[in-house]
């Protein structure tokens, strides 16, 4: 019996890293695939000043990106040229879900990647990597993941685009990525304990190499994603001068911990209608499945991840003078009214009206993506015999960020090549 033991413990060692060799393959092999060739000879052509969709005389309102200030004074319309830096683990997919149904209602032109959910991450951003494009091309909005290239971004977007984005503490992004991307980082598949994230924030450094393959999903991912050097000294001039780059671009940084307030700044600031931020959490993660942070492993996170740290410190403040701004009873009684409605929505089109366990969402269409190893994101099932008034739009809210780019035309062959590898080898 005692020699049994170790021999099962090598068998299933081996079988660790013979998966994991195969994994790290399957992704070098998919990056080369899809990495799409930089095209250095691109026709400089201006893009048109705004891409603003307008209707026709007939139509009640307008459709404009400039707009009067909607504070009760003026006409307001809603502005329509939207650049959003969907960072990781952001509650981005949720907001994504707005936008593509704001997209639709006012027929909006979005800037696609091509073959895949993203575009080329963690490549930089360049135009070259959107579906179909030609320079000179208008496009209203752009909003899946990469790697922030404010130049090149520039040159697919009219100039009066708001840019949006969002950000989370630092603490929990942490917990979350470590969670959600753990696996396809080589440099964790050491961590042998049960508690892997409190072994790896113990002793991070005795784990972390900066050029380790996707090293860069361990340490401030939210300054990587903003295309900054996520390894910066956090005492380095460099940092204030990227935190000022930053601000300088984004008209409004959401917080996650604040996504309510976070969207009624963003219904003010780009002129929307109460209705264009009804929403339902998407991509949540099973509450079993999340780790509980003690104040020491919080304090040891933040401190391991200090730009990002220093970073939403500076959008926290930024964020809470918009808020005074508005005015802190109006913007209770809105997010009152907010999440209001989204109560009776949820009453409408979810079925038991919560989310539940990737095993039990009934419809395929429904299923969102998962981490590899486990099904820890939960779903909805769309209740039967919604009436008809509401059926398309609860079909909508509730349906998957993959299912809804597919659904605008958008081919992810990559993506569902990457997922049928793991359902051959369970993953």
């Amino acid at each position: 019996m005692m020699v049994g033991k170790p021999v099962r413990q090598w068998r299933s060692i081996c079988k660790g890293l013979i998966l994991g060799a195969l994994l790290t393959i399957c992704m070098i092999l998919l990056y080369c695939l899809s990495t799409s060739e930089v095209q250095f000879g691109l026709q400089e052509v201006p893009v048109p000043y705004s891409c603003a969709h307008r209707p026709s005389a007939a139509h009640s309102s307008t459709i404009s990106n400039s707009s009067h200030h909607a504070s009760g004074q003026g006409i307001c319309t809603p502005k329509v040229d939207i650049m959003f830096m969907k960072t990781h683990k952001t509650a981005s997919s949720t907001f994504l879900n707005i936008l593509f149904r704001f997209g639709e209602k006012h027929h909006l032109k979005f800037a696609f990647p091509n073959s895949r959910n993203d575009f080329f991450y963690p490549s930089p951003f360049h135009r070259s990597q959107v579906k179909d494009y030609r320079p000179g091309m208008c496009f209203n909005i752009i909003c899946n993941h990469m790697r922030f290239n404010a130049a090149e971004v520039a040159k697919v977007l009219p100039a009066d685009t708001s840019y949006i984005t969002i950000l989370r503490d630092p603490a929990d992004l942490a917990e979350s990525s470590f969670h959600y991307f753990g696996r396809v980082v080589p440099l964790t598949w050491k961590l042998s304990g049960d508690d892997k994230l409190r072994e790896f924030l113990t002793d991070p450094k005795l784990y972390y190499d900066p050029e380790g393959f996707n090293s860069f999903y361990l340490k401030n991912l939210l300054f990587f994603d903003f295309g900054q050097d996520n390894n910066l000294n956090p005492d380095d001039p460099k940092l204030d001068k990227a935190i000022q780059a930053i601000a300088k671009h984004f008209h409004l940084v959401m917080l996650v911990e604040y996504f309510e307030e976070s969207l009624i700044l963003l219904k003010d600031a780009l002129c929307w209608d109460m209705e264009d931020l009804l929403f339902f959490k998407l991509n949540a993660r099973k509450g079993s499945t999340v780790s509980k942070l003690t104040p020491e492993l919080r304090a040891k996170a933040l401190e391991w991840n200090a730009i990002d740290w220093k970073l939403y410190q500076y959008f926290n403040a930024t964020f809470w003078h918009k808020v005074d701004a508005y005015g802190r009873e109006r913007m209770a009684r809105d997010v009152a009214e907010l999440q209001s409605r989204n109560a009776e929505m949820a009453s409408i089109c979810i079925e038991g009206g919560h989310a539940v366990a990737a095993g039990s969402i009934l419809e395929t269409s429904m299923q969102p993506w998962q981490p590899i190893g486990e099904k820890s994101i939960m779903g909805y099932n769309l209740k039967k015999n919604v009436d008809k008034a509401h059926r398309k739009l609860c079909r909508k809210m509730l349906t998957p960020e993959l299912q809804y780019l597919t659904d605008m035309g958008v081919n992810l062959w990559i993506t569902r090549l990457w997922g049928h590898i793991r359902e051959i080898l369970h993953w």
